[in-house]
């Protein structure tokens, strides 16, 4: 199989397939069964996620049972998640001497958050919990993304009615939830509070990046601060694009129960960091460099509460 044929069925080139293997043997515990080679159930698990066929499809291209493809998707969805250690991106604060234009202003800044919607299938009774402000039946998952497009934390499971806010509070106080160092902070837009930690716009002001179009230039050092805060910002908007551009199975309702929806989401985050991480150029975007960052490890108290600031 090419490259390019690989691509197309995986989502990614034949080295970090390979590569992709040996992590889910080595740490995610994934074993040959009699008839099938981890390759091929690598493979098959991936062109699920990467074009939301559903079984039957499989069971033709394949040509493995029903039950078997049911099966080896759940084995190998666990052993993603096994890998979740190894494939999230562990954060690295922008440092002083850090030239990019986009974030030589946010010095130990770690890098941006925001929620999106995924749809889900739930039970009729839960429908009106998920269901969103457009009336979409969705979770809202919370993304944490560095710089470079990685994802740090995801935190899934909230229903589409819920606040930002909300569930930003319920990811910093998890045991196992976001950590913010102190004296580092991540980027985040007016649907959260502006504290220690979390760095907002200023309100009132012009911010979004379509407000710049033209030429237009800010008149006022608040309205330049929101130029870069949103132009810096907006790595989530694009991981998030990316991240649904890859995996056709998180753009549409799944066929599968809430919970391993929940897996499946997670999983497509850890998968879209080995792609970022192992190919050196991600075929869904062209033409962008990004800067590297000291692997610096910080230490010290972590931030667990979100309080609105006082200045």
């Amino acid at each position: 199989m090419s490259d390019v044929a690989c691509i197309e069925n995986t989502r990614m080139d034949r080295a970090s397939f390979h590569k992709l293997c040996d992590i889910l043997k080595a740490t995610g515990g994934l074993l040959p069964t009699r008839h099938m080679c981890v390759e091929e159930l690598v493979a098959m698990f991936l062109h699920i996620l990467a074009h939301h066929v559903k079984n039957r499809m499989i069971r033709r291209k394949f040509v493995r049972s029903g039950e078997t493809i049911s099966r080896h998707f759940i084995n190998v969805l666990l052993a993603v998640l096994r890998c979740h250690k190894e494939l999230l991106k562990q954060p690295q604060p922008i440092l002083e001497s850090n030239t990019d234009e986009r974030w030589k202003y946010f010095k130990n800044c770690l890098g941006a958050l925001d929620g999106t919607y995924i749809k889900v299938n739930v039970p009729e009774a839960d429908k009106s919990r998920y269901k969103t402000r457009k009336g979409e039946i969705a979770t809202n998952v919370l993304g944490v993304c560095s710089p470079d497009l990685q994802f740090i934390c995801v935190l899934l499971g909230w229903e589409g009615s819920a606040a930002d806010s909300r569930v930003l509070k319920d990811a910093i106080s998890r045991p196992n939830g976001l950590k913010v160092p102190q004296g580092f902070y991540y980027l985040c837009d007016a649907g959260y509070m502006n504290g220690e930690g979390f760095l907002t716009p200023y309100r009132g002001q012009r911010y979004h990046l379509s407000e710049w179009r033209n030429g237009l230039q800010p008149s006022t050092a608040k309205e330049f601060f929101n130029m870069k805060h949103s132009s810096a910002r907006n790595v989530i908007e694009r991981c998030f694009g990316l991240l649904k551009g890859r995996w056709a199975i998180l753009r549409e309702k799944s066929f599968y129960p809430l919970k391993t929806q929940g897996r499946i989401i997670t999983a497509c985050c850890l998968l879209h960091n080995h792609i970022r991480k192992e190919m050196v150029l991600d075929p869904l975007e062209r033409n962008s460099t990004y800067d590297e960052f000291s692997n610096e490890i910080m230490v010290g108290d972590m931030i667990t509460t979100v309080e609105p600031s006082t200045q």
